[in-house]
């Protein structure tokens, strides 16, 4: 019906098209596919920040929120974030702006945090009323150079600001900090790495462009998660050659000696293990009689310092019991490491040359506009300083017209 008038068989209403829904319901989940991976869930490869990371640094920036300055209520920052910049909640954002705080989450924290963000225990952190925060040192350098013309401007969701589509990233931050997210048929695991050994690498691709991959593989030698750990060798190349790999992670373990016996000292663990889930399941694995020789557990970590003690029974060989913690519990676990990234914002499955390589070209873009905005201001400040000095050489005159006007 159009009004009181009856449509005729084979006519469609003005504005309204026929389409089969098979196609539109195709159309429809790759436009919400593409949302996902490019404004949600995957990191980009200039700055390794994913959309609610950069907002919430540059919602920060904005507030003065530096290192050197006090620190400020998250909930404001989360609000400034959630008004200004990202509208998805605020529960998701206090959550990025947490982990980016957590030194026990990323290699270099990003965030300098006031008050309970959480432990390795997974204790969930006090809500975002009670935690304070301002930006590491660090993120000055994923932020300089921003006001000189450098990066791109986007609007923002309702068109009332402008927001940085990437950051210049003086820190190659993908690297550093790793990232992990799932999209919607894809998904992204990238580990942490050593800011000297990342550096060196950038130096060496710089020097040499046709450098190798195994070349650079041999100044990063693997992963340094901020957790500690021990990795096997096996995977790193295929992870760093291919963009795809698995390793085996181990926790750090020392005997010591005690009254004639001897006892595990975990003083390390795998990425990303719950402390307090290890000890519980290695005192299951204790009641279940799988771990025999074992006498008592406990845990003397402190701030900072990972201490789990296991005693052992007298006489006992503690090799033997150390192989069983790493068959029966997370203590040995394995890291499926995936280099995907967003490459001038589209997805890419990326070797350790790649990211290194795109990395490069973006910093060589921001250098370039950064040269020519402060040679634009170094011109018209030479315009002015150069009628100065005509002025200068001519003030009698200058001084007789002003009297004139005067």
């Amino acid at each position: 019906m159009v009004g009181d008038k009856k449509m005729k068989k084979g006519e469609i209403e003005k504005g309204i098209l026929e389409t089969e829904i098979s196609q539109e319901m195709k159309s429809a989940y790759i436009d919400y596919a593409m949302s996902v991976i490019v404004s949600r869930a995957i990191p980009s490869v200039e700055d390794g920040l994913k959309p609610v990371q950069r907002r919430i640094l540059y919602s920060m920036n904005l507030m003065g929120l530096h290192h050197d300055k006090a620190t400020r209520k998250s909930a404001r920052i989360v609000g400034d974030s959630m008004g200004k910049f990202h509208p998805h909640g605020d529960a998701a954002i206090y959550d990025a702006l947490v982990r980016m705080a957590q030194d026990f989450s990323l290699r270099y924290p990003l965030i300098e945090g006031q008050g309970n963000f959480g432990s390795i225990d997974n204790d969930p952190p006090a809500a975002m009323r009670y935690t304070e925060a301002k930006m590491a040192k660090i993120t000055k350098e994923l932020l300089q150079d921003l006001d000189k013309e450098t990066v791109k401007f986007i609007p923002n969701f309702d068109n009332s600001m402008k927001e940085p589509e990437v950051l210049p990233g003086k820190l190659p931050n993908l690297l550093l900090n790793g990232a992990s997210g799932i999209a919607v048929g894809m998904a992204t695991n990238i580990p942490p790495h050593n800011l000297t050994d990342v550096c060196n690498a950038c130096i060496s691709y710089i020097e040499k462009p046709e450098i190798s991959v195994e070349k650079l593989a041999e100044l990063i030698q693997g992963p340094d998660f901020p957790s500690g750990g021990q990795i096997s060798r096996q995977g790193i190349m295929d992870l760093y050659t291919k963009g795809k790999g698995s390793m085996i992670l181990k926790g750090k373990t020392v005997i010591e000696s005690v009254k004639s016996r001897e006892r595990i000292v975990i003083t390390e663990l795998p990425y990303q293990l719950n402390k307090a889930k290890l000890i519980e399941k290695i005192a299951n694995l204790i009641k279940e009689k799988k771990l025999p020789d074992v006498s008592d557990i406990r845990d003397e970590s402190a701030k900072g310092k990972i201490r789990i003690v296991i005693e052992l029974k007298k006489g006992v060989n503690s090799q033997f019991t150390l192989n069983r913690l790493f068959k029966y519990s997370d203590l040995r676990t394995k890291f499926d490491g995936i280099l995907l990234a967003l490459n001038n914002g589209q997805p890419q499955l990326m070797n350790l040359k790649d990211i290194i390589q795109a990395y490069i070209e973006h910093r060589k873009k921001i250098v370039l506009k950064r040269t020519k905005y402060e040679h634009k201001l170094a011109s018209e400040r030479q315009h002015i300083t150069e009628g100065l000095l005509i002025a200068l050489k001519n003030v009698d005159s200058v001084i007789n017209l002003s009297l004139i006007h005067i």
